[in-house]
């Protein structure tokens, strides 16, 4: 049954790129059930190999032993009570209550630990290191080929907007004027911050198996996630393409000269350092630069001469310094003005609404305008304000919910969006264990020298990358694809820092 187990999962975890395609997500097969049909999928997959896994006697047995488990299973059930408690009540001016519900919320809940679930899985079941490759190599071709085809045909769905591109790679060099938005290139997955996040999370381990299996398949693998980076055109992305080269490229040789356990390849050093200049020469030309040159751009239109907008909002506060009156004017005043101050439609209409609360956008509208322009900034006042009116104390503890905040606006910043949702304790127990992973394997790679292996080196970077990007840009851990993915690479991680002989405690200053 194990076997068996071992064999889903690995199937599983390989075809997450097909369960992020976007018309999942969106038009009729986004409705045709409750829930959308890579969700029922994954509920399926996942209740399938807990039954399997849990179907031996030995299994039970053995999670009787891990007390710390039982422990945090307890913690999380007794958590998940007192939130979903907590948030039924709640003070808001949106008359909507940001449409919370709580069924929502405990599918949520329940989609958080889906994970957990395939960590504790796939260190359990013991995945081979040539089963490892398969799947990352894998999951790199499916996302990586999609994006770099579709972008050669012109039919890739836009990173950024609606629709489809209008240009490929080799017009962004003869045509300047294309503009970013029908540049970037997302191939038919839905999330493109996700997607970005994944491809810097598999960087370091395809650098990997480019120095340890040099062959075609590697670097082509190399190649094609090199321009699939480039072309996506988030800055996580561009960003992360030439820091992980980077990175990847000092890892190896770390291993191979400083700790001398891993072999030598020159041919692979060479291909590395052409994949890293190819990358800078293009990235000038790709859409992440066009960007962020068209958001310096805007940054100083909204610093226009706004004196005139400024005479009215003047003239109207005066006479009306209190009362119905005032509110009804900053109404009519930021329905007509928001563009003037570049502020984003979305949020002023749909997030939080200029209707229900005049005085908070009166606030933002008399901020600098490259602060008005940073939608990070926007997307933490306006959920600040929300807390700020619930003016309730344990929302920090035990948050607002994940279906508010969704529906305000999703926070791009993880840890922090699940502050806001989950509280200081929820964050703690459903995204915490990410990161004491990683910080787990970091000790036993420094206090046990069997430890120390090169693959262990890469696993520990890419997991440390993509919580990066988590922090940086968000949408990944409340995503699937990507934290399905993560927790795969750190259950594998998890597996190769255990096979370590606990009486070779080094010196830490050997070396």
């Amino acid at each position: 049954m194990k076997e068996k187990a071992k064999n889903i999962l690995f199937w599983f975890i390989l075809v997450q790129p097909f369960l992020d395609l976007y018309w999942f997500y969106h038009g009729s097969l986004a409705t045709i059930l409750p829930f959308t049909l890579p969700t029922i999928i994954r509920l399926i997959a996942v209740a399938v190999l807990f039954c399997l896994f849990f179907s031996q006697k030995e299994s039970w047995q053995k999670l009787s032993t891990q007390k710390w488990l039982i422990a945090y299973l307890i913690l999380l059930i007794i958590y998940s009570v007192l939130h979903l408690v907590h948030v039924r009540t709640f003070t808001s001016v949106n008359p909507t209550n940001y449409g919370y519900s709580t069924s929502g919320e405990l599918f949520y809940l329940i989609r958080m630990c889906l994970p957990l679930v395939i960590l504790y899985l796939t260190k359990e079941l013991n995945f081979g290191t040539k089963q490892l490759q398969q799947v990352i190599e894998g999951v790199s071709g499916l996302f990586s080929g999609t994006i770099v085809l579709s972008n050669l045909f012109v039919i890739s769905l836009k990173s950024y907007e609606t629709g489809v591109i209008s240009a490929n790679i080799f017009e962004w060099f003869f045509n300047p004027n294309i503009g970013y938005s029908h540049m970037a290139s997302k191939g038919f997955f839905n999330f493109t911050n996700m997607i970005s996040a994944v491809l810097f999370m598999l960087l370091p381990l395809l650098i990997y198996y480019l120095f340890t299996d040099f062959n075609w398949i590697t670097i082509t693998l190399n190649v094609v996630q090199a321009l699939a980076m480039i072309e996506i055109g988030t800055k996580v992305a561009a960003i992360g393409l030439i820091g992980g080269i980077l990175v990847g490229l000092l890892l190896y040789l770390f291993h191979r000269y400083i700790l001398k356990n891993a072999k030598k390849n020159m041919l692979a050093v060479l291909v590395s350092l052409l994949i890293g200049a190819g990358s800078i020469a293009i990235l000038p030309f790709g859409p992440a630069i066009q960007r962020y040159n068209y958001e310096i751009y805007l940054a100083k239109q909204s610093d226009h001469d706004l004196s005139d907008e400024t005479r009215e909002l003047n003239d109207g506060l005066k006479k009306y310094p209190t009362g119905q009156k005032r509110e009804d004017f900053l109404r009519s005043f930021i329905k007509e003005n928001y563009q003037a101050y570049a502020l984003n439609p979305k949020f002023v209409f749909k997030s939080y609404p200029y209707r229900y609360d005049p005085e908070f956008w009166l606030k933002i509208i008399n901020e600098p305008g490259q602060t008005r322009m940073e939608n990070r900034h926007l997307e933490k006042a306006m959920l600040n304000q929300v807390v700020k009116t619930n003016d309730n104390k344990l929302d920090k503890f035990l948050g607002i919910s994940y279906v508010r905040e969704n529906n305000i606006f999703n926070l791009e910043r993880d840890f922090a969006a699940q502050i806001y949702s989950l509280g200081w304790i929820g964050m703690l127990i459903f995204v915490g264990p990410y990161l004491a992973i990683l910080l787990y394997a970091a000790y036993r790679w420094l206090r046990y020298q069997s430890a120390r292996t090169y693959l262990v080196s890469s696993l520990i970077v890419s997991s440390a990358f993509i919580l990066l990007a988590a922090f940086y840009s968000g949408n990944v851990m409340d995503f699937l694809t990507a934290s399905f993915i993560f927790a795969f690479i750190e259950g594998n991680l998890l597996l190769q820092v255990r096979k370590t002989k606990t009486n070779t405690t080094i010196n830490l200053n050997q070396n």
